[in-house]
């Protein structure tokens, strides 16, 4: 995920200051804390606005059960407060936002990918003083499962991040809660699917005439434009462009880079990439990682330049390096601030930080 630079930036951070939230499946009966009452403002959550309660309906599930967990927040303010919706569970599981581990071993997460938006006012959950929602998530449809034994679950907002492009930002915590688990085979999503693709490197599906194929052909060459690029870049003269993005310059650490862009030119070259056009997020994009070559584009996408800084070509080079099988990238800051410090700050990370990638493929402004 990822959000531009300057003022866009500091204006996303300022409004996620300090919430504390998770991902899940709540039924529409227990959203109450939609609909604001009228006239009623609301602050941003900050440290020790809500609480989150983790319980659990059983202490154990066979492998023919989901794992059953009921999430609570609770505005513990004497103020109405938004905290965003993409890390609640009002609109279900779009982030990596529980740590689950078996023997001191962390569960897998399958889950969504995704590369966020400016969020709009929409894109924020409300709760007045006092209120509290809740909703169950089958922790079995995004973690892997495939041990048996006693799992420790445990709500963390940003524990599989870092602090980049988080300035500010509080992070709370439910307490731990264990449960015994019988091993089970994770099942993908349906979405993953086995599609009738082309035999050319790019297929789409669900496109219609507001949201059209052939913009995605453009931005499709113009990612593949961008990735070879990159690839000529990194087997040349090594400057500015890549030090900015991806800190010290070595020759190991450019072997790391040449190595995952050379995955992701061979995957728009030669992969059955298929882009789904279905997804209303207020998002740009996002992936399975193990759900191979599929991307799926979201709202922001089609409003997005189709080269520069956050653009439609450098969304699906974004998306792309996420893959297991490509470069298996993660989110660890957003935006092109965050991600220059942590250029600096922590150059592994930056070289495992899929906007990273995207900014240096994009090369906006150019860099030499």
């Amino acid at each position: 995920m990822s959000f531009s630079s300057g003022g866009r930036l500091n204006w996303w951070m300022g409004a996620v200051a300090s919430v504390s939230l998770l991902g899940a499946c709540g039924a529409p009966d227990e959203r109450a804390g939609e609909t604001p009452t009228t006239g009623e403002s609301a602050r941003d959550a900050v440290a020790g606005d809500v609480a989150v309660k983790l319980s659990v309906p059983s202490q154990s599930y066979a492998a023919r059960e989901g794992v059953s967990v009921q999430v609570t927040l609770t505005n513990v303010s004497r103020d109405t407060v938004r905290v965003l919706k993409w890390h609640t569970p009002t609109d279900g599981i779009k982030e990596d936002l529980f740590q689950v581990t078996v023997d001191g071993q962390k569960a897998e997460y399958n889950g969504r990918h995704y590369k966020w938006a400016t969020p709009a006012t929409t894109d924020f959950l409300r709760l007045a003083a006092g209120e509290s929602v809740s909703y169950t998530v089958d922790l079995a449809t995004i973690y892997d499962f495939a041990k048996t034994g006693s799992y420790s679950i445990r709500y963390d907002s940003e524990g599989h991040h870092s602090d980049e492009g988080h300035q500010g930002l509080s992070q709370l915590a439910s307490d731990s809660l264990s449960v015994f688990v019988e091993g089970r085979q994770f099942q993908p999503p349906v979405a993953w699917g086995n599609d009738t693709v082309s035999a050319q490197a790019l297929s789409t599906s669900s496109c219609t005439g507001s949201r059209p194929a052939s913009t995605v052909s453009t931005a499709f060459t113009t990612a593949q434009s961008m990735t070879n690029g990159a690839v000529n870049y990194l087997n040349g003269n090594i400057g500015q462009r890549y030090t900015t993005w991806f800190g010290t310059n070595n020759a190991t650490n450019v072997a790391t880079i040449r190595s995952h862009f050379a995955a992701i030119k061979n995957a728009f070259d030669t992969k059955n990439v298929i882009v789904d056009c279905a997804c209303t997020d207020s998002a740009y994009a996002y992936v399975y990682k193990n759900g191979h070559y599929r991307i799926y584009v979201c709202n922001a996408f089609w409003s997005a330049p189709m080269s520069g800084t956050d653009s439609k070509g450098g969304t699906l080079v974004h998306e792309m390096s996420h893959f297991t099988v490509v470069a298996d990238t993660d989110d660890h800051a957003y935006g092109q601030s965050a991600c220059r410090n942590l250029a600096t700050s922590n150059a592994t990370r930056a070289r495992d930080n899929a906007d990273s990638h995207e900014y240096f493929a994009e090369n906006t402004p150019a860099l030499p």
